[in-house]
């Protein structure tokens, strides 16, 4: 028989959903404040017009996949249990619209608006939610197999997999897939730095996603009787391993510092219900460490052209916080218990599975019919030409 949900639950979800839709404009001045100034009105436009898509992708189709509810009643039911139905498909349908806000970092300066938008709603139709579906609702048996065979289930509480690395790792096909931004690294193997056009902007973004975090982790638990001061805590201890870490092994450097908090609580999200406060402090430190480390890998030596580091940190991030929930969850180090390392391992490398195909495929089709990749010329004036389709002029730049 379904829990009866009450209208302190839905205040509860609303102001959830509330403050993760408020992390849509960390996104969006995070990569503000990274790429370069001809670039920055893209990155604004982008991630409001891959909300809006991504918000009609997952009501007609995604939520649909991931758990089986279609919206194509009248509103009467639409209304039962105070629309709790309604405000838990919205405070859902955040967490898919995180998907293309994190690869747009990854594939900024460089990608066609346009087919950024069609690959959006392919992404948030059908490749998240039949992970989410998976992982969340149980679907296609795999949840069952696993609690039957490492005796619990894949356990990820606020998306460390389900939205974090899947992001990442579709983030990762598409940064593939469109190259290095001309220039970035020349033919004699040197790198052209282009450093963060605002640290400003960085920093307030960052600060915007911190805040908002704790509405994506606490209110994951969807109900008011569910709400757990644990997962507050853990999330805090998370933020401040990650930045402490990203501090000391990052230098001092700005925008290693801002991302630091941001990959502890990518890492906690999947064990904060779980854990100790010390298991979520290591959990944070490492992913702090992880992301400064892994970033300048793959800028510098591996030369993968990813703008805002989306793979390390969130592709990275996530799948260490996948397989930290089966360490710091378990009873032996100060957890709760009830999950299975095991099962935490075959379920990130899942997500990264579906998320990497599922990634490539999409782009690569769009890639063959279309095209990803701005012409030359659009590249070398900025990103924002493929918006407004004018030629750049002093006054206009300035205007803007």
């Amino acid at each position: 028989m379904e829990e009866l949900k009450t209208a302190s639950d839905v205040l509860f979800v609303l102001l959830g959903a509330i403050m993760v839709l408020a992390m849509h404009a960390g996104f969006a001045f995070l990569e503000l404040g990274t790429v370069r100034k001809k670039n920055q009105v893209n990155a604004l436009v982008k991630i409001l017009s891959d909300l809006a898509v991504s918000t009609l992708a997952y009501f007609f189709i995604g939520y649909g996949i991931a758990y089986g509810v279609h919206f194509f009643v009248g509103a009467e039911q639409l209304a039962q249990q105070n629309g709790y139905g309604l405000v838990k498909f919205f405070f859902l349908m955040t967490f898919a619209a995180a998907i293309p806000a994190i690869v747009s970092g990854g594939i900024a300066e460089r990608s066609r608006f346009n087919p950024q938008l069609a690959a959006t709603f392919m992404l948030v139709g059908f490749v998240y939610p039949f992970f989410e579906g998976i992982a969340w609702n149980g679907a296609y048996g795999i949840q069952d197999w696993l609690k039957a065979t490492f005796g619990a289930g894949f356990h990820d509480f606020a998306g460390s997999v389900v939205v974090h690395a899947v992001g990442g790792w579709i983030g990762l096909a598409a940064v593939l897939l469109l190259g290095a931004r001309r220039g970035r690294y020349t033919k004699e193997g040197r790198i052209s730095a282009h450093p963060p056009s605002s640290i400003p902007f960085l920093a307030l973004g960052a600060w915007i996603l911190t805040v908002g975090w704790f509405g994506f982790n606490v209110m994951s638990a969807q109900t008011v009787g569910g709400i757990s001061g644990l997962v507050a805590v853990n999330s805090l201890m998370a933020m401040v391993g990650g930045t402490l870490v990203a501090l000391w092994v990052g230098k001092n450097d700005p925008g290693f510092v801002h991302n630091g908090p941001l990959a502890g609580l990518v890492a906690v999200c999947a064990g904060s219900d779980l854990m100790h406060p010390l298991g979520a402090l290591i959990t944070g430190g490492v992913a702090g460490g992880l992301f400064v480390v892994m970033f300048t890998l793959t800028q510098n030596r591996w030369k993968i052209d990813d703008v805002l580091g989306v793979w390390p940190l969130h592709g990275l991030c996530g799948a260490w916080g996948g397989i930290a929930a089966g360490i710091f969850g378990a009873k032996a180090l100060g957890g709760l218990g009830g999950v299975s390392l095991m099962s935490q391992l075959i379920g990130t490398l899942l997500g990264i599975a579906i998320a990497f195909i599922g990634g490539y495929a999409v782009y690569g089709v769009i890639k063959k019919l279309v095209g990803i990749r701005l012409d030359a010329e659009e590249e070398f004036n900025g990103a924002d030409l493929s918006i407004h389709k004018i030629t750049a002029t002093p006054e206009r730049e300035s205007g803007w």
